[in-house]
């Protein structure tokens, strides 16, 4: 198994990397690959299992699309034969169309997903997140100037209970093609969901008899914070 993290000295201003320090615990037998912005990413060579990237700034985010943009037929290529991404906070953002700018300047993104994202720096949009994902309850944390249009009606990643989808308006949230996974939940995902991690080691990484690190502790916070969240909902 081998894991590459796409730029982690730029791509970790919500804490996004507990999701990989949570995965070392869970696949000890693993190789982890950190690539720099000034390195050529190992994915392009076809042998890495889990692509993995996290939250940047919006200058950041420019900074990687051109990075990638002479990779994006490949990056096509390898999720048709579902090979696994996972994208948390607003590193999916740069796979859509582009993203619109206060001013309506237009950035251009690498055009793999059929999604557009729209800033609004001084309308920062902060929740807690209730969703579901293949009959898994999902908790986490939104934080985040920028939201998504287009239509993710077949290819959403959870349904929203409680928190936005892709925008305000939406109770889709994130993107899922195949083993493509870019969704805005932050917290990080990993450590605060244990069944949807124990699922993606299962089903997505196809780890036989992985087993999630802490389960113990890990399933007590989780469920704790699930009822909260919860009776949040209930009083609204």
């Amino acid at each position: 198994m081998k894991i590459e993290i796409l730029f982690p000295e730029f791509c970790n201003i919500y804490g996004d990397y507990g999701n990989i320090i949570y995965l070392k615990k869970c696949l000890p037998e693993a190789e982890f690959i950190e690539t720099s912005l000034n390195e050529e990413p190992q994915f392009i060579k076809g042998d890495v299992d889990l692509v993995y990237m996290g939250s940047m700034t919006e200058k950041v985010q420019e900074k990687i699309i051109k990075k990638l943009m002479p990779y994006t037929e490949t990056i096509k290529e390898q999720i048709d034969l579902e090979k696994a991404f996972l994208l948390t906070g607003n590193s999916f953002e740069i796979f859509g169309r582009y993203i619109e700018n206060e001013d309506k300047s237009q950035i251009e993104g690498l055009g793999i997903i059929d999604i557009y994202s729209k800033r609004e720096m001084f309308n920062r949009y902060n929740s807690i997140f209730l969703g579901e994902f293949e009959g898994i309850e999902l908790v986490g944390f939104k934080d985040q100037f920028a939201h998504q249009y287009g239509n993710n009606s077949d290819i959403f990643f959870s349904k929203a209970i409680r928190g936005a989808g892709l925008n305000r308006n939406s109770k889709l949230e994130g993107i899922k093609i195949k083993n493509f996974i870019g969704t805005s939940i932050l917290g990080p995902l990993l450590p605060l969901n244990p069944l949807f991690t124990k699922y993606y080691l299962h089903n997505i990484l196809k780890v036989e008899n992985a087993e999630i690190a802490y389960e113990k502790d890990t399933m007590e916070a989780y469920e704790k914070r699930l009822a909260e969240y919860k009776d949040m909902k209930r009083k609204e």
